[in-house]
């Protein structure tokens, strides 16, 4: 009877028959065939069918183990491989954060589809159109269809009320006493069919209609807490008391703490926060169009730069001082003058170089000013004779000191930040919703409209904001646990998404996990898989 051993080559088993015999000179031989693979995770062997056939038909039929992993190899041949690792991160993050469970509680019927469009933008950011190629190959939640025209019914399906009463339980779980940063961006189109599609200020500087698309970050969780969509016509100043309306009644009073860039700034908008809004507190800086900021600055121009004024922010080295002033007749509030000397002569130095720059242009082509647009502002261009023409060339130094009157200088006021050096740490944390509506555009496949529709708009910008959420919360955890130092997050999905599960005749085998898997899931706090 022949005898069977086992040879591992290149880190896999294999088992072998092996039998005698002798060669025409009658010298004693052995001949040796590979028979079947042992299963790395059971140690059984995984038959050839070819060998099982054999057998068979000699009467000696093999018995293969009796356990859930011992499969012919034309059964393997035929089993499905799916990426997992990657997936289980975002469903665990989905616990945590509590969004799973408003998904499931706010939209019951769709709330699986949703979430595995996210998970795929997160993991791969092309277009909503080829999700389901990633479904097929992931192992995801179970749903309905995937194709792009199961998707386009689910952006059509989802309805304002759904959407609001999410936003309304989200905010209200999110609603931890912290500051929230509040943004506004351009989503550019060239649909003619969405109504909220207009012209407007680009903020992306590209020549076409837009909505614009309003963002509340929570700046010490960095979790995106609401949006809204407004017309893109529409200025920063006019949308600020609407998206405050549409989440007070999700947030207790004074849980919103909005801090917000000069867009937002109008004297209606800070009195609605003073009055209208119980007297939410708030830090906002000002324009130097108000009379306001400007006096502020000359009163503090000559002596704002001491030591005793100096705050240290990381590497940077700013002036900084508070002073309490009257608002109007019911109201004080705080303002905070900074200044930055860097800012300032780095200003300086850029305009110089500029207007320098446009002379220069200009001496060679005086009867065709270049960019006369620029050159207008800043310089004199005289012709002293028609006859034998001379040009004379002359700086418009007033404007040129007005441009520059304010360089490294900001304001911010605020109804209940007391100290300087506490309220631009605030300020400058704002920068959260910038990179968040970065991520939307250049990761999350928001950088254009690619539908026709409003209910299609509204619904593709309410995934990528649960998109959003599960992203916001890899960076920061990568940040606080200096994971960036070894890896990018695109660097860490795809080492994830090396964690495969395979079926095999209906059992799941999960593979095993290697040290860089395990050390992600540590960082998160995340048991392993299984």
């Amino acid at each position: 009877m022949p005898a069977l051993f086992q040879r591992t080559i290149n880190g896999q088993t294999y088992l072998y028959e092996t039998s005698s015999y002798r060669n025409e000179e009658g010298k004693p031989r052995s001949k040796h065939i590979i028979i079947a693979k042992i299963d790395p995770i059971t140690g059984n062997p995984v038959y050839h069918q070819e060998y099982l056939e054999r057998m068979e038909l000699r009467g000696t039929p093999v018995e293969t183990p009796k356990t859930e992993r011992s499969y012919t190899e034309s059964t393997i041949l035929k089993s499905k491989i799916k990426r997992y690792g990657a997936f289980y991160l975002f469903l665990r993050i989905g616990e945590q954060t509590g969004l799973l469970g408003v998904l499931k509680e706010t939209l019951p019927h769709c709330w699986e589809q949703i979430f595995n469009i996210a998970c795929y933008l997160i993991a791969n950011g092309n277009a909503v159109a080829y999700c389901s190629d990633w479904i097929d190959e992931t192992e995801a939640l179970p749903c309905s269809g995937m194709s792009p025209a199961a998707i386009s019914e689910l952006f059509k399906s989802i309805s304002v009320s759904e959407r609001m009463t999410f936003f309304q339980k989200w905010t209200a779980l999110r609603c931890e006493r912290e500051y929230l940063a509040l943004d506004i961006t351009s989503v550019s189109s060239y649909s003619e069919l969405i109504q909220y599609v207009e012209r407007g200020y680009n903020r992306d500087k590209e020549n076409l209609a837009q909505i614009n698309l309003c963002m509340l970050m929570g700046i010490q969780s960095s979790l995106p807490v609401f949006q809204a969509v407004y017309n893109g016509s529409l200025r920063d100043v006019n949308t600020l008391k609407t998206t405050l309306r549409l989440i007070a009644p999700s947030v207790p009073s004074g849980n919103i703490i909005p801090v917000m860039d000069k867009g937002f700034c109008s004297v209606e908008n800070i009195n609605a926060m003073l009055d209208e809004h119980n007297g939410m507190h708030f830090l906002i800086s000002v324009p130097f169009s108000w009379k306001f900021p400007r006096d502020m600055v000359e009163r503090e121009r000559k002596s704002i730069d001491s030591i005793a004024n100096t705050i240290l922010i990381g590497e940077d080295c700013i002036r900084g001082v508070s002073k309490e002033c009257t608002w109007n007749r019911k109201h004080r509030i705080f303002a905070h003058i900074y200044f930055n000397p860097k800012r300032e002569v780095a200003a300086k130095e850029e305009l110089y170089a500029n207007i320098a720059s446009m002379i220069e242009l200009n001496k060679k082509y005086p009867q065709k000013p270049v960019d006369p647009g620029k050159y207008k502002k800043y310089l004199n261009i005289v012709q002293s004779d028609a006859v034998h023409p001379e040009y004379r060339i002359t700086v418009r130094e007033d404007v040129v000191k007005d441009a520059l009157a304010h360089s490294g200088w900001l304001v911010t006021v605020s109804n209940h930040i007391k100290e300087a050096d506490k309220a631009i740490l605030i300020y400058r944390s704002k920068d959260v919703v910038e990179k968040g509506f970065l991520a939307m555009k250049t990761q999350l496949d928001l950088g254009r409209l690619r539908v026709h529709s409003d209910e299609s708009m509204h619904n593709k910008v309410f995934v990528c904001f649960i998109a959003l959420i599960i992203r916001c919360r890899i960076h920061k955890t990568m940040l606080d646990n200096g994971l960036y130092w070894k890896m990018t997050m695109t660097r860490l999905i795809l080492i994830l998404e090396k964690l495969k599960v395979q079926y095999i005749s209906g059992n799941r085998i999960l593979f095993p996990l290697t040290k860089e898997q395990k050390g992600i899931y540590d960082a998160f706090g995340i048991a392993y898989p299984q």
